[in-house]
């Protein structure tokens, strides 16, 4: 399916349809240093929900199902060697106070992943287990079954949250936001440990009103505990001019969102991909009209990590 350019027109079918399944060659854990310390081997790749920014359709060509990797007894016992060379965590960081974090979600959204499958479960028990390491990922999808995997407060969950107006029309079949909001408190419950991804901020006329209510919602939405250990990652848009061309075949609406050459400009990824972000200098500000935003709604919500 890769870099067949038709498929565009089924973009959707295609991700209700289509499961991929392969084996997982490189298992390597690579350094991050930004929302996680390490991103661990992918038990997944790609997904069955449509989120009209999400990077990955920009290495998978243009179709993008869900690939469940089957060698997941493998990846584990990587993951597991890794940590154990790893030895205690020195200090505390801006990513935990006590453990090495492994992002163990990077391509893929594992709650959706965990309906398909049983190697989300057996990655909560893997890190439940590992003295000195915990797991991360991020997720727009409300799975229940996850409460039961009994986590132990080794696995992080980062619901990511937006304006519910704008996440309609950009987070194609992901969970609606106060879904989303109304299971944190759960997930704090069953063990996990639940943060927010702010992701992506996307600049347009009355953002910052439409982020104030959304911080409202979350500050009513959720209780005591879940406040105590609540921290955020604020992450702003970052586009690219293929996907851009992709998005124009299937999701043009959306497009009028993402795609605003007038406030961004490009630049090279780690990755070594052109993308569009927001201006230097420009982002610098509005990034911190958000964090000002955020303090003044969520005073008790600490700021991980701001890109």
């Amino acid at each position: 399916m890769h870099g067949n350019a038709g498929s565009v027109e089924d973009w959707v079918r295609i991700k209700r349809s289509t499961l991929v399944l392969g084996v997982k060659k490189g298992l390597t854990s690579r350094p991050n240093g930004r929302s996680a310390h390490f991103i661990a081997p992918s038990s997944s790749n790609g997904c069955a929900m449509a989120c009209a920014y999400c990077y990955v359709p920009r290495r998978k060509g243009y179709a993008n199902p869900i690939t469940l990797f089957v060698n997941t007894e493998a990846i584990g016992r990587a993951i597991t060697r890794h940590a154990a060379a790893q030895g205690p965590l020195p200090a505390p960081d801006q990513i935990d106070d006590r453990y090495w974090v492994y992002d163990i979600g990077e391509n893929g959204d594992l709650s959706v992943d965990a309906l398909a499958c049983d190697s989300v479960r057996d990655l909560v028990g893997l890190f439940r287990d590992i003295p000195n390491a915990k797991a991360s990922f991020a997720t727009k999808f409300v799975n229940r079954d996850l409460l039961a995997y009994a986590p132990q407060a080794k696995t992080r969950i980062r619901f990511s949250l937006m304006p519910e107006r704008i996440a309609r029309v950009v987070d194609v079949r992901t969970s609606p936001m106060p879904e989303r909001i109304a299971a944190i408190d759960a997930f704090v419950g069953a063990g996990y440990e639940v943060h927010a991804n702010f992701s992506p901020v996307i600049l347009y006329e009355g953002w910052e009103e439409d982020w104030r209510a959304l911080f409202r919602a979350l500050d009513a939405g959720i209780g005591p505990a879940a406040k105590a250990q609540l921290k955020a990652e604020i992450i702003f848009l970052t586009h690219n001019a293929a996907l851009h061309d992709v998005n124009l075949q299937w999701h043009p609406k959306a497009e009028a969102l993402l795609w605003r050459p007038d406030i961004q400009e490009t630049k090279r990824s780690e990755g070594g991909m052109e993308n569009l972000r927001y201006r230097t200098g420009w982002k610098g500000r509005w990034l911190a009209r958000f964090k000002a935003l955020l303090a003044e709604e969520l005073p008790y919500c600490g700021v991980r990590y701001a890109f």
